[in-house]
């Protein structure tokens, strides 16, 4: 008889044929432990994000990064400022300069002053201006003469009355000719100052003239009439409301008015003959407010001689040199004027006031 198989001792040293299930699945489940253990430990080591306090290192960073963007846009605004700041100064203080000689006023030199423009109070063809430029101009010891550049179509005979004395004055005072160099217009109360020049130049093209007086407005009695509009006028004194241009016209008005031009005109008349002398040559249109052309100015003795500002300064002062001292408005009232602010108070004004008399 056979003996019986006996299974193995485990204590033999040949390896098992086979193992029971349990103890098989055991011996996978703890073979990969240590490799796994040592990624995750790795893993621990190496994120930041599982470090404690990590959110307000990130927040810090980011305060600190703000901060600077912020100091950096605020000294980008500084600077703009400082900047714009510095040309505003620079264009003001160049407005302010505008016109003021360039050249040394102690070398000789021909003296301008421009009379351009309404003459009226206000303007830049003023007596205020004009007379303080002239006073600049003769009170400078390098100014050989003083040139009046003109181009005016007239305006206040109280404006021009003042201008034309103070020539006078200042001729007699500082021993200095004076010249008028008409360039397109010199009418009315233009050539009222042009006359207390020592000589008047004009161009052959150039309008002069128009030696008279006007007073001029309007009358809405009719159309006020019409539309149902009833004028209130309370006065305390019956000349009053004189030349109300909302009120009829009364003969006794127009009477008096018209004396009034009259004797406007005659004193123009005599500025005129005193400034021209035995150079004019009368006519009876010389005083009827006619204008004429240069060349028949020269003609008829209201002017001299046919020439321009150049050559006044070359041939006749003899100093090529030419400093302007107009006198002109600042930039803020140059301003005012441009955007319409005294257009819009003038005509105001023109619409309300009574009517004056105007050399033009």
């Amino acid at each position: 008889m056979t003996e019986p198989n006996t299974p193995p001792s485990p204590t033999s040293g040949g390896a098992p044929d086979s193992l029971p299930a349990s103890d098989l699945w055991a011996a996978q489940a703890a073979a990969p432990a240590p490799a796994a253990a040592a990624p995750a430990a790795a893993g621990t080591k190496s994120a930041p994000a599982s470090e404690p306090g990590w959110e307000r290192a990130v927040l810090e960073k980011l305060a600190m990064a703000s901060l600077a963007e912020q100091r950096a846009a605020r000294r980008w605004k500084i600077f703009f400022r400082f900047t714009w700041l510095l040309l505003v100064g620079a264009i003001f203080w160049g407005a302010m300069l505008q016109g003021s000689p360039s050249a040394n006023k102690s070398a000789p030199h021909t003296a301008v002053v421009d009379i351009k423009g309404e003459i009226a109070s206000g303007a830049e063809a003023s007596a205020e201006f004009v007379v303080a430029a002239m006073r600049s101009a003769f009170e400078d010891e390098g100014s050989k003469a003083v040139v009046l550049l003109i181009n005016s179509p007239g305006g206040s005979p109280v404006q021009a009355g003042i201008i034309n004395d103070e020539i006078t004055r200042l001729k007699a005072k500082h021993n200095k000719p004076v010249y008028a160099v008409v360039e397109e217009t010199c009418a009315s109360a233009a050539y009222y100052i042009a006359a207390a020049a020592d000589e008047i130049f004009v161009d052959k093209a150039s309008i002069v003239g128009s030696i008279g007086v006007l007073m001029d407005g309007f009358g809405f009695t009719g159309t006020m009439e019409k539309l149902g509009v009833e004028r209130r006028l309370l006065t305390a004194g019956e000349n009053k409301g004189f030349l109300d241009p909302f009120s009829p016209q009364t003969e006794q008005q127009r009477t008096y008015a018209q004396a009034m031009l009259n004797q406007i005109h005659q004193q123009f008349i005599a500025v005129v003959k005193a400034g021209r002398g035995d150079r004019l040559k009368t006519t009876p249109e010389t005083f009827s407010g006619l204008f004429w052309t240069g060349q028949q100015a020269v003609e008829m003795g209201l002017a001299d001689k046919l020439g321009n500002l150049d050559y006044v300064a070359r041939e006749v002062v003899k100093a090529e040199d030419i400093i302007d001292y107009t006198r002109r408005d600042n930039v803020a009232e140059r301003l005012v004027k441009r955007f319409g602010a005294a257009m819009g108070a003038g005509a105001a004004k023109a619409a309300t006031s009574i009517a004056a008399p105007q050399l033009r």
